[in-house]
């Protein structure tokens, strides 16, 4: 059972749920779990089905339905309207549950007229933090580094249909879900731009010189970063400088959802890796528990740079540095423990032996950092 399954079964007791997420990454199939677990009976819509579609526009449900799940709806052009009055029509005799994806969470963050009447919860892929028990933690590993974490290819673990995947995944993300959504034209441009990134993994995006490799318009190349974070294909980690004088604004980072979309070599996947992992489990506690969290990474004028810190409603809660063999502490952790003295300060090496501390900071391997937060 996926990760967010008890806690969206307890919020369905008080208001709507809004599962969103990347696409494919089990919204539908977590959806069905729920409906098939279920102490009542209910009812699973899929927008995308035709006779579903005429079923939900016309309200044709049983009375005694006491879950009702539609799937994909924000593909309706006036779905907040409508599901804004079938839960005010129907909550006290049904559970609603919605799922989507992009425009879902671009509703979330604009005005909203059904506030107060749902929780929002988004679904990441599978990762150290939530496997197969029949999987070993070693076995997760490789199959993250190897083939990424969405279910189909990680339960799969077959690299070439894996790949086959990936490439049927961004073309319809491309020209089904960009095009549906926004204004964007010479998507083969676009494709471009995402081979860009791809190659940038873990270092500094300057997006006026990707504009220029792709030619386009700086301002259309800063238009397209923001359209692929909506559609979670990606998501951009930006520098911290409050409070430190020696501090610079520099570019963004972007990392991807999909780990084995990355274009380089181990050390770069793996810190894309511990990424995806941070801002799943930031994610996670900022839908359950409703503090702002944010993951940013830090760079001063004399160069020194921390690869990600962690912030709770503004405050530093952790440094954490990413290495794939290197187990001598970073310097630049170190100075930056010193000098901030955060909560926790944490070095992550991929080919650890043996975890071991230094002072104020800890010396760990991705397994022991990320299974502690298994269940």
């Amino acid at each position: 059972m996926r990760y967010l399954y008890n806690h969206i079964i307890k919020d369905l007791s008080r208001k709507m749920v809004f599962v969103g997420g990347p696409r494919q990454v089990g919204k539908t199939t977590l959806a069905k779990a729920v409906l098939n677990h279920s102490d009542v009976p209910g009812r699973y819509f899929n927008w995308d089905y035709s006779p579903d579609r005429r079923d939900m526009l016309a309200e044709k449900w049983h009375e005694n339905d006491g879950l009702l799940i539609f799937d994909e709806l924000h593909k309706y052009r006036d779905w907040k309207n409508w599901v804004k009055g079938i839960y005010d029509t129907f909550s006290e005799k049904s559970q609603i549950l919605v799922t989507g994806s992009a425009r879902l969470d671009i509703y979330r963050r604009g005005g909203d007229s059904l506030a107060g009447r749902y929780h929002y919860w988004r679904l990441h892929p599978f990762g150290l933090d939530e496997f197969p028990e029949k999987m070993s933690p070693d076995q997760a590993f490789d199959r993250l580094m190897r083939v990424g974490g969405f279910p189909e290819p990680f339960l799969d673990g077959n690299e070439r249909e894996a790949r086959r995947w990936r490439r049927e995944r961004f073309d319809r993300i491309l020209k089904e879900d960009i095009r549906d959504l926004e204004s964007v034209r010479h998507i083969s441009l676009l494709d471009l731009f995402i081979h860009q990134l791809q190659t940038r993994v873990g270092g500094l995006v300057v997006i006026s010189n990707i504009a220029g490799e792709v030619q386009v318009s700086s301002g259309t190349a800063k238009k397209w970063l923001d359209v692929l974070e909506r559609m979670y294909l990606i998501f951009v980690v930006r520098p911290y400088s409050r409070n430190l004088p020696r501090a610079i604004v520099k570019p963004p980072k972007v990392y991807f959802y999909d780990n084995a979309d990355v274009y380089g070599d181990k050390g770069a996947v793996f810190e894309n890796l511990v990424a995806t992992q941070l801002v799943k489990k930031l994610h996670f506690l900022e839908d359950r528990d409703g503090f702002r969290y944010e993951l940013a990474y830090l760079r001063d004028k004399e160069g020194r740079e921390i690869d990600f810190i962690i912030l709770k409603d503004g405050t530093i809660q952790e440094l954490i540095e990413v290495k794939w063999s290197d187990d001598k502490v970073s310097r630049h952790l170190k100075y930056y423990a010193e000098k901030l003295n955060p909560p926790r300060a944490t070095q992550i090496v991929a080919k650890l032996k043996h975890p071991f501390s230094s002072g104020k900071i800890n010396i760990t391997d991705p397994l022991t950092y990320f299974c502690a937060y298994r269940g």
